[in-house]
């Protein structure tokens, strides 16, 4: 029974030695040249904070929250596309009325003001 997990560990082997090597190579052989910049955190685009406890803008998370929900959202319609053509008429409007809540969905969130970036 082992012998037919043989193939497995072998490839999970040369995958492990091809990445420490090319770790070690990069290590070896990559430039280095080291400058403040590259050791500062990049922060969206700014300087960073001097405290790492100071507020900021809630819309930061709003906006990456409803890019997930969003998303997500889409990433149901890719498998219904791929078997449309069994769904017929029902998957068609069961289609129809999802989108249509993800579009009611986005519309309330557009009037309430969460897509504003002032």
């Amino acid at each position: 029974m082992l012998s037919e997990y043989f193939p497995v560990l072998l490839f999970l082997a040369v995958a492990a030695v091809i990445g420490v090597a090319l770790l070690v190579l990069g290590n070896l052989f990559g430039p280095k040249k080291p400058d403040a910049e590259k050791f500062e955190a990049y922060e969206c685009g700014f300087e960073a904070f001097e405290d790492s406890r100071m507020r900021f803008d809630v819309r930061y998370y709003l906006v990456a929250i409803l890019f997930i929900i969003f998303d997500l959202e889409i990433a149901f319609v890719f498998p219904w596309a791929t078997v449309f053509g069994e769904l017929g008429l029902l998957g068609l409007v069961e289609m129809g009325v999802f989108l249509g809540m993800l579009v009611i969905g986005f519309v309330y969130v557009w009037k309430k003001g969460a897509l504003e970036w002032e």
